[in-house]
């Protein structure tokens, strides 16, 4: 669940609502949106009317033009070498389509991931250029290529760099580096991928006319990379899916009839979860060159197999990415202080490198900050990373540089290497300056919505009119609807495994609304009643167009989670508190309540989950009362029960001599097992204590020269064993804690006592 922020009010000019007309929120969005003027607002809601930047506005884009008008007259054999990711690919494949309009035979190259990696091979280079090759066109690749380019020089062998990664400290020395990096961040081509640099190129080739029929490439591999959508990047992708739905490229026509989806219906949507990740399955599990072939063929036959080859792979990347994603939240379950950090960094042998990024960027959309996911073998981590807006990744990963064995990338995604012992001071590292780039003191996952609506007033219509708002991606976000106080009336399952929740909701005046929840069924369910947070959208099943509600959030009604605080709404109260054998009372219980959630902390040794595992509940076994108001209200919020059972068994950590054996103990194994690890927040559940109190006690352990607190960040410390004791600061430490812990059973007295419940 994330934390909703309401929508705000906006003042739209009366001029620039009729321009736009149609829903006031197409326009209340583009003015919160910074659009305020009419012009712009027209030219943001219609491609033909925005003047795109000319190519000769990126540095050197002349000298790359003659270079390669000249190889061409000449017929020198010219090498376009790309990248093995959906931006590489439609790269490489538009510029082979281009000099070959020119009449040109170009070779091509894309490196393997696995044996050769990012960037530019050296040794295969050599095999290119001993083979005759007298001219290198890079795409997606290149701007970090210093020795590669030297020893082209060297040769006698002209590179033409073109690429749109990080700028590295000190450029490579080439005929041309033609990148949007050296423009200033304002500049209306700065947000350019790869293949939109390379579609500028073949425009000052071929002329803006005979480079149109490309741009399908371009709005691909732009959307695959998730580019920020603003300037020359909205245009070339709004101009793109014009193209694309004629579907003249016979190698994506042969995707979309796989993909079962009629060309006139391709959106945004179709590219990122339908197009894309076949292609991306060819060069993480395999060879991505024949991704260039399928892209520029007319060979049917040719075409119909390499599209038989991405189904299948297509489906093992599936797996994969289920296995990798189902491993990292087991991972941040059993270690719930990852959250604690502003970048979530998680490492683990095995996992298959070719997925890591798609699941970095679910992770990065479910927990609203950068994840580094990296697989470790012989002593190495190494993996990808993706981000959030507002955080350049790649600039935030090199300020981690003397820690790195190498990295690179983009605004919103990277890759990197590090030595494993590096890895936890890396974490550290990363997520300091994340903070300062999010400028936020917490990462807690936020949620805008855009606009309240009820049930009735969702419509075909309404979907279409907002869609006029779209492409969607990375700065323009799909709009976040939401109704208030709704309920689950019938479920079902969808998809293959299946994965996925088809609902009908209802709200209290029994209107109902069929809503799909993606990626649902492994998630916790909502409580009775809530509000849900959703987009909407046409879509088209079998020729039909049809409006489609897709879930996004859900959080407890406030009048009803009101309710259940004050023991309204029939909250059943049932105090077991003083069973003889609370053990055996509670095995009586959950035969009588099987679904009963049971929240047990400190030690307890019953089954049940701590305070960071709860979730809704219609029956709450409280096994000891809870440490302090604030951890009861959160418990109340996130279970919203309708039945509450205490058991008040005593808690043994609310004496000081247990509370700093058990704390002493905790920290001896997080050293011994997690590299002295240890987040607040998981320390205080085990403890069944407060934040504070467990704060006060590393602080005690700490002065009695027990443990060395190295470093603490977001929550969580570095601790190590042994130290220096300060018999001063022991005494106010000893103090402090005894007043706490007196506090605390204070509390729980008062909790069990149920005079009221806070």
């Amino acid at each position: 669940m994330k934390r909703w922020v309401e929508p705000t009010p906006v003042d739209v000019p009366p001029e620039m609502q009729a321009a736009v007309g149609g829903h006031p929120l197409v326009a209340q969005q583009l003015v919160r949106r910074g659009i305020t003027e009419v012009g712009d607002a027209l030219r943001f809601l219609d491609p033909a009317r925005y003047e795109p930047t000319p190519p000769d506005a990126l540095p050197d884009m002349d000298k790359a033009v003659e270079r390669v008008r000249r190889a061409l007259k000449r017929g020198e054999r010219l090498l376009v070498w790309g990248d093995f990711d959906v931006d590489g690919q439609t790269s490489t494949a538009l510029l082979v389509s281009a000099l070959e309009q020119m009449g040109g035979h170009p070779l091509y190259h894309i490196p393997n991931r696995f044996n050769e990696g990012h960037g530019i091979h050296i040794p295969t280079l050599k095999r290119y250029l001993d083979d005759g090759v007298e001219v290198v066109l890079t795409c997606d690749t290149g701007i970090a290529a210093h020795e590669a380019l030297d020893y082209a020089r060297l040769r006698g062998v002209d590179v033409v760099v073109t690429d749109h990664h990080a700028l590295p400290d000190t450029l490579p020395e080439a005929l041309a580096l033609v990148n949007p990096m050296r423009l200033p961040e304002s500049h209306p081509l700065y947000h350019l991928s790869g293949v939109g640099v390379a579609y500028k190129l073949a425009e000052a080739l071929l002329g803006k006319a005979a480079s149109e029929g490309l741009l399908d490439l371009v709005a691909l591999g732009l959307v695959a990379d998730v580019m920020e959508q603003v300037d020359d990047t909205r245009y070339l992708i709004q101009r793109g899916l014009a193209v694309l739905r004629q579907a003249e490229r016979r190698g994506i026509r042969a995707m979309l009839d796989r993909a079962q989806i009629n060309p006139a219906d391709v959106n945004e949507e179709t590219l990122g979860f339908d197009l894309a990740p076949r292609l991306n399955a060819l060069g993480r599990l395999e060879d991505a060159n024949p991704a260039v072939e399928l892209l520029t063929s007319n060979d049917a036959s040719v075409v119909d197999a390499l599209t038989t080859r991405l189904e299948g792979l297509n489906i093992k990347r599936k797996e994969l990415t289920s296995q990798i994603y189902a491993g990292a939240r087991a991972a941040i379950e059993r270690e719930p202080a990852l959250l604690e950090f502003a970048a979530l960094v998680i490492a683990y042998p095995g996992w298959h490198t070719g997925v890591l990024g798609i699941v970095a960027s679910r992770l990065a959309e479910q927990y609203n900050r950068p994840v580094v996911l990296l697989t470790e073998e012989d002593g190495i981590v190494h993996g990808s990373a993706r981000s959030v807006a507002g955080c350049d990744i790649t600039a935030a990963i090199k300020s981690q540089a003397e820690l790195l064995r190498r990295f690179g990338g983009h605004t919103m995604a990277a890759g990197l290497s590090l030595d494993e012992k590096n890895l936890i001071p890396f974490r550290y590292g990363l997520s300091k300056v994340v903070r300062e780039m999010l400028k936020v003191s917490s990462v807690e996952p936020e949620l805008p919505v855009d606009a309240f609506f009820e049930l009735p007033e969702l419509s075909l219509e309404l979907a279409a009119d907002l869609g006029r708002l779209a492409p969607f991606g990375n700065g323009n976000r799909p709009l976040t609807l939401a109704t208030r106080e709704v309920h689950i009336r019938k479920k079902a399952q969808l998809g293959r495994r299946p994965e996925h929740l088809e609902l009908t909701i209802e709200d209290s005046t029994g209107n109902s609304q069929r809503v799909v929840w993606w990626n649902g069924a492994d998630e916790p369910a909502p409580p009775e009643w809530f509000d849900l947070a959703y987009t909407v959208r046409v879509s088209t099943y079998k020729g039909r167009r049809e409006l489609m509600v897709e879930w996004l959030d859900a959080r407890p009604t406030p009048a009803y989670a009101l309710e259940v605080k004050d023991q309204a709404a029939g909250l059943a109260v049932q105090d077991e508190h003083g069973a003889i054998d609370p053990v055996a009372r509670l095995k009586s219980l959950l035969s009588e309540y099987p679904e009963a959630l049971v929240w047990r902390e400190g030690g307890a040794k019953v089954e049940g989950v701590g305070r960071h595992q709860l979730r809704a509940a219609e029956t709450l076994i409280v096994w000891s009362a809870p440490a302090g108001s604030d951890e009861w209200a959160t418990a109340l919020e996130v279970t919203s029960p309708r039945r509450l059972i205490s058991m008040g068994v005593e808690v043994e950590t609310d004496g000081l001599e247990a509370f700093l054996r058990r704390l002493g103990g905790l920290v001896k194994f997080s050293v011994q097992s997690k590299q002295g690890t240890a987040g607040l927040a998981e320390l205080s559940a085990a403890m069944a204590q407060r934040e504070q109190t467990v704060r006060c006690g590393l602080e005690w352990l700490a002065a009695d020269g027990q443990i060395q607190i190295l470093a603490t960040t977001d929550g969580v410390y570095q601790l190590a064993l042994g130290g220096r004791a300060d018999r001063e600061g022991k005494q106010r430490a000893t103090d402090k804690l005894k007043r706490l812990l007196d506090e605390t059973r204070a509390y729980r007295a008062f909790w069990l006592s149920k005079q009221r419940w806070p």
